[in-house]
């Protein structure tokens, strides 16, 4: 019988950790090893070492940002290579992963190796550092990536990268339509709502029709009267409810004057009344 989905996942994280580790002190080995070789390059080309170290200065700060991001970069994807361990069972495996983390190290291995009978400790720094920077190159930027490439085009691999394709895929055309529905759910009650509020509106629409038509010297009262039934409509549905009061009101104001409204004395005299702000604020 299988293992429990959630025990074979906590086992994978225990195993993930050690090679995490591991991968951090290779990657750090590996930056030392190239800083040494181009260190001495440069002072084999005639650079003194006071110009020497002050590009290597520089050099460290870019090297640090630059691993971090890696680093950072890998660590994030740990959970993307388990969604696709089945894709690509080899690059994927433990023994793959310790290979490929432990590259510096056996590179380096190798180049002791190779400098065994030659004499000086410079000539065997050289080949340790030379044998790190080869085995790692080689195995990072050259034997993983075609490993990962040839892997994909397996009958399995592609037959699992398709059924991965068209889960993800499901699985946005399933939030699509459940944000389609919360939307259509939104408009309807809005819809439900414009309903319910035409029919207490239509008095204080017609009111605010008679008092923004009044005669200029009964502006004070209206205003008032004004104000208290935007208040009231404010605390009937909010916002939604003042701007339909507004909207019934100007066609109400057409229909008593027979002509468009001049100013618009709704906005300015609800400034203020909840989140209602006028023109002019």
């Amino acid at each position: 019988m299988d293992a429990h989905p959630r025990l074979v996942q906590d086992r994978r994280s225990v195993r993930a950790k050690p090679l995490k580790a591991l991968h951090v002190v290779s990657t750090v080995w590996f930056i030392l090893c190239l800083g040494y070789l181009l260190i001495m390059d440069l002072h084999r080309a005639g650079f003194r070492w006071w110009v020497i170290f002050s590009l290597s200065g520089h050099s460290v700060v870019l090297i640090l940002v630059l691993v971090s991001l890696y680093l950072f970069a890998l660590f994030r994807g740990v959970s993307q290579n388990q969604q696709i361990q089945l894709e690509h069972p080899l690059t994927t495996s433990d023994y793959y992963m310790t290979l490929y983390t432990a590259a510096p190290f056996l590179g380096g291995a190798a180049g002791c190796l190779s400098a065994v009978g030659l004499d000086g400790g410079a000539q065997f720094i050289h080949r340790l550092t030379l044998g790190t920077f080869v085995a790692t190159f080689v195995v990072w930027v050259i034997l993983d990536p075609a490993l990962a490439l040839l892997e994909g085009y397996f009958p399995d691999s592609r037959k699992r990268r398709d059924e991965r394709l068209a889960r993800q895929e499901a699985e946005r055309l399933e939030r699509e339509a459940r944000r389609r529905q919360v939307l259509a759910q939104v408009q309807e009650t809005e819809q439900t709502h414009r309903k319910l509020w035409q029919q207490a509106l239509e008095p204080y629409a017609q009111e605010l029709a008679r008092l923004l038509t009044a005669e200029p010297g009964g502006f004070l009262k209206a205003r008032a009267r004004t104000v208290e039934i935007g208040a009231e409509a404010w605390r009937l549905g909010g916002i939604g409810c003042m701007r339909q009061l507004r909207e019934m009101t100007i066609s109400a104001w057409r229909e008593l004057a027979a002509s468009e409204p001049s100013v618009d004395y709704l906005s300015h005299w609800w400034d203020g009344i909840g989140t209602w702000r006028g023109p002019n604020s």
